[in-house]
This record gives C-alpha cells, sequence and structure tokens, in this order.
C-alpha cells in the first residue's frame, strides 16, 4: 500500500473512530434491498465522513474446499486482485492507488469477501475496478502459478511456528475431512499441486453474484448505490448451489493425544471439544461462561490459577470457533516442557469446576458488563460496521440484533452457566494437541485421563 493510500484513509478512519465512539450502538441503521441479480445488498447511510466501504461476501470459503484441494479456496481469493479486465497486475494497483483506495480479496473459513474502502468521490471508480475483479479477473496461468509460490512459502515458515502446528493437528483431530478438517491456507502438498484450471473452476463454481450478500457503509445514498451496483455487476448472476451440511463433530470418551515432538523451549497445548455453530441460541449463555473460564483475560480463572498464582503459563485463554456449522472449543497455552503436565492438571481442575459449581454473583456480573459494555466498540470503523452487517445476514443473527445483543447476555442466569459448561466441556472426552519436547514434557494420556475423570 502506498504512503499516499495509508496516510488519507489513515486520517480518515481515526476521524470516523473519534465519530462512533460517541454514538449509541443503536445509531447504525440498515436498509435491506434485492438487487435485480438476486444478490442482497444491505446499507448503513454514515454521512459524517466522506468514505464508501463495500464488501461483498460470497460462498466461496475454506469449507467449499474439495476433498485433497485444500487451500483452493484461498489460492483463488489471492489471485483475483492480479489484474481484471485489460488491467494486469501493475496497472490495476496503480489506478487504486492513485485514488488512494483500497481493494482486496480474501477468503475465510465461511465465505469469501470481496471489498473496498475510498473516498466518497472516488467511489464509482474503485466499484467499477471491484466490479471487473469479480467478473471479469485476468486468472493468467502465470500469475496464479507465482502466487501458488509465495503461498507455499508462507506456509513453510508458519509450519515453524509451534501455535500453527498445533492448530493444524487439532483441526485434522477434531474435524478429520469435514469442511473444518484443515487450515483455510491449506498445507505445502496440497497448495503446490493446485493448478491455474482449478483456480478458475472454483472462481467460476462459486464467485455467483446471485448468492452474494453486499454491505455498504458510509457517504453514499441508498437507492444510488444500488442502481449502480445493479449496473457494475450487471449480467448472467447465478447461485451457488447450498452445501450439504455436515455431521457435527463427536469425539468418543476418553483423553484421545497427540503429540508432536519436537526440540521446542515451551510446550504448546490445544485442549478441544466439540463446539456449536453461530446462530445456535447456546452462544450467548457460552459467551458469559466462557468470559470467567479463560475469554476474560485477567478477569478469568484460567489466567488467574495457571498463569498469576502458579505461574506456569505467560498466557492461556479459551474460545468458541462458531461459524456457519457447529466449529469446535479450545483452550490454549504455552508453558515450559517440564510444566506441561501440571499446567493441563490446573485446567482440568478448572473445567470441572465451573461445571460442577455454580459462577459467582460477582463473576457473573462482571461477564455480563463486559460482554455489553464492549460490544459498542467493535464498531469504530467502517469495516467493522460492514462486517457486523454481513454477519447478521449470513449467521442468520437479524437486523435487530444490535438492540437484542444485550438482553440475550443480561438474561442468562447462573443455572445456564452450569448448564452450558456441562453441555459443551467434557473433560472426559476430550482432544489434546501438543507440541513439545516430549522428553522433557513426558505428557502422558493415562495421566490425563485420571485427572480428567478425578471428581
Amino acid at each position: 500500500m502506498s504512503l499516499r493510500r495509508r496516510t488519507a484513509l489513515s486520517l480518515l478512519a481515526t476521524a470516523l473512530f473519534i465519530t462512533l465512539w460517541a454514538a449509541p450502538s443503536r445509531a447504525i441503521e440498515i436498509k435491506r434491498m434485492t438487487l435485480d441479480n438476486g444478490a442482497l445488498l444491505l446499507v448503513s447511510e454514515q454521512h459524517q465522513l466522506p468514505m464508501v466501504t463495500v464488501k461483498i461476501a460470497f460462498d466461496a470459503g475454506a469449507r467449499r474446499d474439495p476433498n485433497g484441494e485444500a487451500g483452493l479456496a484461498s489460492l483463488t481469493a489471492r489471485c483475483l486482485t492480479l489484474g481484471a479486465g485489460q488491467l494486469n497486475a501493475e496497472q490495476f494497483n496503480q489506478k487504486v492507488d492513485f485514488m488512494g483506495s483500497s481493494v482486496s480479496v480474501d477468503a475465510g473459513e465461511d465465505f469469501a469477501e470481496a471489498s473496498f474502502t475510498s473516498l466518497a468521490k472516488y467511489q464509482g471508480e474503485t466499484l467499477a475496478l471491484l466490479a471487473d475483479v469479480i467478473r471479469h479477473p485476468a486468472l493468467r496461468d502465470d500469475d496464479i502459478l507465482h502466487k501458488r509460490a509465495e503461498v507455499v512459502a508462507a506456509i513453510k515458515a508458519a509450519e515453524q511456528q509451534p501455535g500453527y502446528v498445533a492448530g493444524v493437528a487439532f483441526r485434522k483431530q477434531m474435524f478429520d475431512d469435514q469442511p473444518y478438517g484443515h487450515s483455510p491456507d491449506g498445507s505445502t502438498e496440497t497448495v503446490a499441486k493446485l493448478t491455474p484450471d482449478e483456480v478458475r473452476e472454483f472462481y467460476h463454481q462459486h464467485y455467483k453474484v446471485g448468492s452474494a450478500v453486499i454491505a455498504v457503509v458510509g457517504d453514499v445514498d441508498a437507492n444510488r448505490i444500488k442502481a449502480e451496483l445493479e449496473k457494475q455487476l450487471a449480467g448472467p448472476a447465478g447461485k451457488v448451489a447450498p452445501q450439504p451440511v455436515p455431521q457435527p463433530p463427536k469425539v468418543s470418551s476418553g483423553v484421545h493425544l497427540t503429540i508432536i515432538d519436537r526440540n521446542v523451549a515451551q510446550a504448546t497445548l490445544i485442549l478441544g471439544f466439540p463446539g456449536m455453530e453461530r446462530s445456535n441460541p447456546d452462544y450467548y449463555r457460552f459467551q458469559v461462561m466462557n468470559y470467567v473460564l479463560g475469554g476474560g483475560g485477567f478477569a478469568s480463572r484460567l489466567m488467574q490459577v495457571v498463569r498469576s498464582s502458579a505461574g506456569l503459563a505467560y498466557s492461556i485463554a479459551s474460545e468458541n470457533d462458531a461459524g456457519k456449522f457447529p466449529g469446535a472449543i479450545r483452550i490454549q497455552l504455552q508453558t515450559k516442557n517440564r510444566s506441561a503436565n501440571e499446567a493441563m492438571k490446573l485446567v482440568l481442575q478448572q473445567l470441572a469446576r465451573i461445571r460442577d459449581q455454580p459462577v459467582t454473583d460477582a463473576e457473573l456480573a462482571s461477564a455480563k458488563k463486559f460482554l455489553v459494555g464492549s460490544f459498542p466498540l467493535k464498531f469504530d470503523r467502517q469495516s467493522a460496521i460492514a462486517e457486523y452487517m454481513l454477519d447478521v445476514q449470513l449467521y442468520g443473527l437479524g437486523l435487530d440484533y444490535m438492540d437484542k445483543y444485550p438482553g440475550y447476555v443480561n438474561g442468562v442466569t447462573r443455572e445456564q452457566v452450569e448448564e452450558t459448561a456441562r453441555k459443551y466441556l467434557h473433560p472426559d472426552a476430550m482432544i489434546v494437541v501438543a507440541v513439545a519436547n516430549q522428553g522433557k514434557a513426558a505428557i502422558n494420556a493415562r495421566n490425563l485421563q485420571e485427572e480428567a475423570t478425578q471428581k
């Protein structure tokens, strides 16, 4: 990104943050429309600054990767901006830089997003470039092969990081060959085999405008931007066929331990369980429970016990990877090899505690206060607002979600926290992945099993 573009967008983003900080969350009004080609359009007019953000979500995320072709969705997304229409990659970037805009395409686990941010006066020209990316990407063989080599090199570098290695192994253990069973970037082996024809085929199958959800935020008029989008994205649209819903992940009884023996100074540990989809009503109960357990930073029990009291880890946290399909719940930490067993013992004790004992009134109140109070701060940028607008549609949360969210959280009771912990946290049916110097760590599945089943 050029210095000119970075400076312009940085100054405007800072001003937007200051403006939105003072605005109540319910001030974000969303208009919902449907384009002639079938795409769903969500518009939030924000006239405080002369700036526009557009995000277009396609059913083209990594969960769509064919078996044996992990990383195809990600590689396809990376290649779409390597020239479009009559422009090669260099010419395309020059046009974007001249306007001080940003244009990108990225693929996550569930969806791919084509997006831009620009000054309002360049909105039309930037939209035209993004439309060419979507409808007429160059996708030349040489460009794809060059990008493929870059991705393989990046994955090789990531594979030197214990946390990355542990995460990949955990996915495989939890989901096997199901859609979430591989890293969105794929592996060095799968990506190296991807061909330009496979990239082009994935694009044609999944970047269909008729299935797209479009979020527009900024200094626009809803009816005018609708007309512009219908003009720029005119032509054959089509829809992506629904993906079959996979079987939810299951873990049989026992501690399922995977050890990746490496000469590392610290062990990286992941303990996990099957989770839920984002649209599950349990999501809010889990948020409250997880804040107390390990999602609340220094306020969480895991941080207080494992780090502050025992001094066994610099950082430890629990999280809920809830997506379109049921994801995973994981607790991750790093500790010295020799303290790996002791650290996991303390984690198991805290899992038993939150399952078997009600949280305190103070813990419950603190969790609710933080979750509700921090919620509006997530919308400090136009891109964050646009992302929120996509989420409420893609995950079926409802356009009034912003108003309802405080009630979802504040309605959680102590009894529901305990019920949720019992429902989702099962130390006696658990996946454990460790990247460690096993000669020093001496992690043992039987010992973990005994700890997990103790009352």
